[in-house]
Formats: C-alpha cells, sequence, structure tokens
C-alpha cells in the first residue's frame, strides 16, 4: 500500500491531513493502537516541520506485510547543525509558527521516540529528507 502527499508551505489550515488520512487505512487494516499511534505522532511531527520550516515537499508513506516506511523529503532551509536540533525543546520556530501553538521544539525528538528507525538527510540550503520506520511484526 503506498500512498503520497503533498506538503504546502505555511499551510497550518490542513496540518495533520496526512497523518490522519494515514491513520484511517492503518486501522482498516486492523493494526494495534500502540503502532497507530507511533505512526500517527512520527508523521504528523515531521509533516509539520515540514509545513513550518520548509517551502513545501512530499510525504511517502509505505506499508508492507511487516512494517511501515515513512518518508518526508522538504525543499527548505536545510537544518545547519543536526545534533542540537535533536535536542528536546531547540527550536527554530518563527515567532508566528510559535504563536499558533507550533514549533516547541519536539519535532525530531518525538520522531525518534516514536519509530524503530530514523535517518534524517539534510543540507543546508536545499532541504531535508526524514525517513522513519515502524515495525508491527517482531
Amino acid at each position: 500500500m503506498h500512498f503520497e502527499y503533498t506538503i504546502k508551505e505555511g499551510d497550518f489550515v490542513n496540518a495533520g491531513a496526512a497523518s490522519s488520512s494515514v491513520k484511517k487505512a492503518l486501522k482498516q487494516l486492523n493494526l494495534s493502537s500502540a503502532v497507530i499511534k507511533r505512526v500517527v505522532v512520527a508523521l504528523y511531527e515531521a509533516e509539520v516541520n515540514a509545513i513550518a520550516h520548509a517551502y513545501g515537499g512530499t510525504i511517502y508513506v509505505d506499508i508492507d506485510s511487516e512494517r511501515i516506511l515513512m518518508k518526508v523529503a522538504d525543499r527548505g532551509p536545510g537544518i545547519p547543525d543536526l545534533d542540537l536540533a535533536m535536542q528536546e525543546g531547540y527550536s527554530t520556530a518563527r515567532p508566528e509558527v510559535r504563536d499558533m501553538g507550533f514549533g516547541a521544539g519536539m519535532g525530531l525528538p518525538n520522531m525518534k521516540k516514536n519509530v524503530d528507525k530514523l535517518v534524517v538527510h539534510t543540507k543546508v540550503g536545499e532541504g531535508t529528507t526524514v525517513e522513519m520506520e515502524v515495525n508491527f511484526v517482531e
């Protein structure tokens, strides 16, 4: 099963639309609520980061018989210091983003906590790609 979603820069009205759509599909597959929660939290965080920090991008989700693979690729400024960005509470969100309740600096840390595998590729001036994997078969 494959899903693809387009991310629009600054589109906070639709933030969470992709993760909600994936949640519905995972429920239809009768996956455990614990697995669904992990996927939705991680994907939502990646989705919001791309909306808040990038100039658009794409979300890809592939579900096979053992795992959910998620890739969020944006066209953005990239992350200058990935180690710093992985620390809880660190944020480069603009004040207007924070005023909307986003940008608390928990995006990447929450992704890491909720997935079995997290790989972040980032290049300043080009963008960031976050690859996540959640296994549901041991």
